[in-house]
């Protein structure tokens, strides 16, 4: 039996947070006898402690329909061809670069090991991962908040967040062990158990290492709500509760140091983790909110079509303005909180107050995080399943003036069909992609046509070496190939000029049997790295070094309609 929910759940704080300095009184909403005796009614049924389950899996069997869909993004196939690395005995860091911390590899390596390497596979344990985080926003927002709003927001999580991209990599790992560790703390002040202390502690270090900008944010987060807690509310645990976090914390990377010694790689993995704070962070700055539209994008949106269809359009990508501000909002109420505390604390019950306390807390931990990386709207969307938590908070308070009551269904009514819009056009194009590719790694969908898949197929064999150039190493993995590089990716102004001449060295000395090669890289890399000068991709070596020692033999696209060479050395015939 599960052990939620034995506190009450009613935001009971009369006023909207947001307004709360204009509010004539700062009283609790009274609850009715009839509110707490359904409230004890429903507790003690069975609904209370399946709900959560049922919760995981709906949204799990709904982001299944995403599984098979792939618009061939470049990012994807990190993970995917580290983990091919790792099942061939390679070791990340000393035999191939990577800067993501090990986790999610080692996790995608496993379970293509139990499970057969395949794409499906990998994509279920997304959705698994995605099923979690639905999950784990109930239980965070059920503590706050009705019943109803709570299954809304878990309902948003899958079908407005997780399905939102779609991909194998590390951030929905990490987001859904920062979603359990955040619960397993607020667990921890509601139970005092130690089983909790060393859960906590050991689930921050398990998202420290599968993202270690997310999982510093989560860490910087909880610290910082418990800070406040010890602070406003005399808060004090006791020393042993802190040796199990201690603990379990310790754990994993202990674990984690051994296994990188032994293999001779421990000093070259500590500065691949440093090496995004030199590196990653300078090329992908971005501004917040960034919406990674080029200007052709908004074009599309907003000027073509009646206006009636360009509002409709305009509605539906707006989720993509809100998300980006709820970390906001969930700081204005921290502070809120922390302002108000003389004579608040008796009418916010304990509970409430350290719920709110820790969720905004890691608000602003992993808001952190995303700014000091990548601001972009993409980033903001990976963090949903906390974000929606505080979205809960405004749509289930009960402002006391009535035109902000009629103010906050007005904005209900907003967001069910705004973040409808946005979720049902993501559905429809991966249910509409009438494209079917069989590939070396089971069959994928497209909604539109691919030549490079089916050719690079017909003139390879499986663990034959092709280099994709600059950055799409999801052809190598559907395609069973390997890269004759150690990288997997290039991003010229974010990967260094001693890592292209890694690339040109390996060129030279073995060459490859072909090149899948992007000629208008630049032009992509405007819109994606905007802070990237110009110049800097348009003098990157390697794409000069294939241009004038490899002869195009085939001209292919990918289904985003980005152009593509198949190349050879000038020496060789075409196949």
């Amino acid at each position: 039996m599960l052990p939620v929910l034995q506190i009450p759940r009613r935001l009971g704080i009369r006023h909207w947070l947001a307004f709360g300095e204009t509010m004539a009184s700062d009283q609790i909403v009274s609850i009715t006898r009839e509110e707490r005796a359904a409230e004890a009614k429903w507790q003690a049924g069975l609904g209370e402690y399946l709900l959560p389950g049922l919760v995981f899996l709906t949204s799990s069997f709904y982001l299944l329909a995403f599984c098979r869909y792939s618009a061939l993004e470049p990012d994807e196939g990190i993970v995917l061809q580290g983990a091919e690395r790792i099942l061939r005995g390679q070791v990340p860091y000393r035999d191939f670069f990577s800067f993501y911390t090990p986790g999610s590899y080692y996790l995608v390596a496993g379970l293509f090991r139990a499970f057969g390497d395949s794409f499906f596979v990998a994509r279920g344990s997304v959705a698994l991962a995605g099923g979690c985080c639905a999950m784990m926003t109930y239980l965070l927002t059920r503590r706050c908040c009705s019943c109803g709003i709570s299954l809304f927001a878990a309902a948003l999580t899958a079908f407005a967040g997780v399905s939102y991209r779609f991909l194998v990599l590390h951030n929905w790992y990490s987001t859904a062990l920062c979603c359990m560790a955040l619960y397993s703390a607020i667990r921890v002040l509601e139970t005092g158990m130690l089983i909790w202390s060393f859960a906590t502690g050991f689930i921050v270090s398990l998202a420290i290492l599968f993202e270690q900008s997310k999982g510093a944010g989560l860490l910087i987060g909880l610290a910082l709500g418990l800070t406040i807690l010890v602070w406003k509310k005399n808060l004090r645990r006791s020393k042993k509760e802190y040796v199990a976090s201690v603990i379990g914390f310790s754990l994993p990377f202990l674990l984690t140091f051994a296994y990188f010694s032994h293999a001779h790689a421990a000093a070259d993995m500590v500065r691949a983790w440093l090496w995004p704070l030199q590196h990653y962070a300078t090329a992908n700055h971005v501004p917040f909110g960034y919406q990674n539209w080029s200007s052709q994008n908004r074009h599309e949106l907003f000027h073509t079509g009646p206006l009636l269809i360009r509002v409709v359009k305009f509605i539906g990508v707006s989720p993509g303005f809100i998300v980006p501000a709820l970390p906001i909002v969930a700081i204005l109420v921290l502070a809120y909180l922390i302002l108000r505390t003389q004579g608040f604390q008796e009418e916010l019950p304990f509970e409430r107050f350290y719920t709110f306390v820790l969720v905004g807390g890691t608000c602003i931990g992993l808001l952190f995080s995303v700014v000091v990386s990548r601001a972009d709207v993409i980033h903001f969307m990976y963090l949903t399943p906390v974000w929606y938590v505080v979205l809960a908070w405004i749509l289930g308070i009960r402002p006391r003036p009535k035109i902000l009551s009629n103010a906050q269904k007005l904005f209900f009514a907003y967001i069910c069909f705004a973040f409808f819009l946005m979720g049902f056009a993501m559905l429809l194009h991966v249910r509409g992609a009438a494209i079917r590719i069989e590939t070396r790694r089971g069959w994928i969908t497209t909604a539109a046509e691919d030549t490079v898949l089916p050719f690079i197929q017909r003139y390879t064999r499986a663990g034959d070496e092709v280099l994709v150039y600059p950055y799409l190493p999801l052809y190598n993995y559907l395609t069973a190939t390997g890269s004759p590089v150690p990288l997997d990716y290039f991003q010229p102004g974010m990967n260094t000029p001693e890592q292209a001449e890694q690339i040109l060295a390996a060129l030279r000395s073995q060459g490859a049997r072909g090149v899948i090669f992007e000629p208008d890289f630049a032009e992509k890399a405007g819109t994606a790295w905007p802070k990237t000068p110009r110049s800097v991709v348009g003098s990157d070596p390697v794409a000069r070094y294939l241009r004038e020692n490899y002869r195009v033999c085939e001209s292919l696209h990918s289904p985003m309609g980005w152009k593509l060479e198949f190349r050879v050395p000038s020496g060789r015939n075409c196949p």
